[in-house]
This record gives structure tokens, C-alpha cells and sequence, in this order.
């Protein structure tokens, strides 16, 4: 009588190797109109998408996106990033990508300067393309005030065609991102903004509720002269 012998083999699977990954690498951002930049688009963005929890947007934070980046200490943090239908609920203090189901931005903006404009156009973009494909990349000069950006097709990066505006669409946003002359934290000075398909300056939270406030004192101001109209019309 023959016997059948189940051998039931076990595999150990180490565990994902812990490194080290550092949130900031001590640099100084270029200037602070670039910080009050980062901090003017996610202004807009948070607001723009207030009633909604599937999104993270970041700026000036590292991304990690390979365990040999990560050994190599090769820090890659663009200036401003998007990513969408992710869980948004929560704040992160760098990207990584695989604790996150693998998600790359959908949306990134450098912000150029005379140090990192060579990157900027060349070994990044090349990164944003072929690694991340991330679908919209924007690359901001402030000193020339040039805007170029480009669309991710099957071919690779498209280069993108301003409106007579001189704003370029971005598909991910749905919306146009382009210049704006004004204020935003006691600075005057030239900003990229996004501007709603209409071509509506879209605002922060702070210029919204500044806007129903002046529309609010306005109506005020108009009943008052509607009243004092009628009272003088009845005496």
C-alpha cells in the first residue's frame, strides 16, 4: 500500500529594508518670492478643492521613488506637485511612492532660477518623463517671466501652446496657469496662479472671503442709499 507524503515547504520573505529618508537636505529655497510661491499654489489648490479628500498637493519636499535613489542620497523635490485619487485625509513631509500604492505626480511646476535652470529643462524633465510620467509639467522663469509646459503623450513630453493670455491649460487641474500682478503676503510682485476655464482669476481662501466681504459691505452701502432714497421721496 502506497503512501502519499505532503512536504509543505516554508519561505521566509524579508522584510522591506528600513532606510533612512531624510525630509529636508538643509538648502535653502532660492529666494522669498519662491517660498511664498509654493505656499501661494497650494493656497490655491487647497481652496479650489476644498470639498475634496482625494488629492495631495506639496511643495518643496523630497519624492522618493526607488530604493536606489534612496541609498544614493539622490534627493529629488520639485517645487510644487499634485497628486490625485489618493487618500488626501492626512499630511505628509516627503513623497514615497511605494507606501503610496505606487502614485507618481499628475502635476509638476519647477520654479527656475539661474542655478537650477539647466536641471530644470534637462535631467528632471527627462526624470518626469520617462520615470514619474507625470502627465503636466510647468517650468516658471520669474526673472525672464517665462512660462513653457508640456503635455505627457505617447510620444513622450508635448510642448504646450499658450493662449493669447499667454497661460497654458493644464488637463490634470483643468485650469490655466499663468501670471498675475499683485499682492499676496505684503509682497507685490509677478506670481503664477491658476485661472479658472472662463479665464477667473481662481482665488485663496483669504481672497475669497475678502471678495464676499467687500460684495456683502457693497450691498449694504446700496439698501442704505435705496432707503435714504425712499425717505427723502416721502418727505
Amino acid at each position: 500500500m502506497s503512501q502519499v507524503i505532503e512536504v509543505v515547504e516554508r519561505y521566509i520573505i524579508p522584510d522591506f529594508p528600513t532606510i533612512d529618508l531624510p525630509e529636508e537636505d538643509g538648502v535653502p529655497l532660492e529666494s522669498n518670492w519662491h517660498r511664498l510661491q509654493i505656499n501661494l499654489l497650494d493656497d490655491i489648490v487647497a481652496y479650489r478643492w476644498r470639498e475634496r479628500s482625494d488629492f495631495f498637493a506639496g511643495g518643496n519636499m523630497f519624492i522618493y521613488y526607488s530604493l536606489q535613489q534612496a541609498r544614493n542620497r539622490d534627493y529629488r523635490g520639485p517645487d510644487f506637485f499634485v497628486v490625485k485619487d489618493i487618500d488626501g485625509s492626512y499630511p505628509r513631509q516627503k513623497w514615497v511612492v511605494w507606501e503610496e500604492n505606487g502614485r507618481y505626480p499628475d502635476v509638476i511646476i519647477e520654479l527656475m532660477s539661474p542655478s537650477t535652470a539647466q536641471e530644470d529643462l534637462g535631467s528632471k524633465k527627462d526624470l518626469y518623463e520617462r520615470t514619474f510620467h507625470t502627465a503636466d509639467y510647468f517650468c516658471y522663469d520669474p526673472d525672464e517671466r517665462m512660462l513653457r509646459g508640456w503635455r505627457l503623450g505617447e510620444r513622450g513630453y508635448e510642448p504646450l501652446t499658450p493662449n493669447e493670455q499667454g497661460c497654458l491649460w493644464s488637463d490634470q487641474l483643468q485650469a490655466w496657469l499663468g501670471t498675475w500682478a499683485g499682492m499676496y503676503h505684503q509682497e507685490q510682485a509677478i506670481w503664477l496662479r491658476l485661472f479658472e476655464p472662463d479665464d477667473r482669476l481662481s482665488p485663496t481662501e483669504a481672497e475669497a472671503e475678502r471678495q464676499r466681504a467687500e460684495t456683502a459691505e457693497a450691498e449694504i452701502a446700496r439698501l442704505r442709499q435705496e432707503l435714504a432714497r425712499r425717505q427723502g421721496e416721502g418727505g
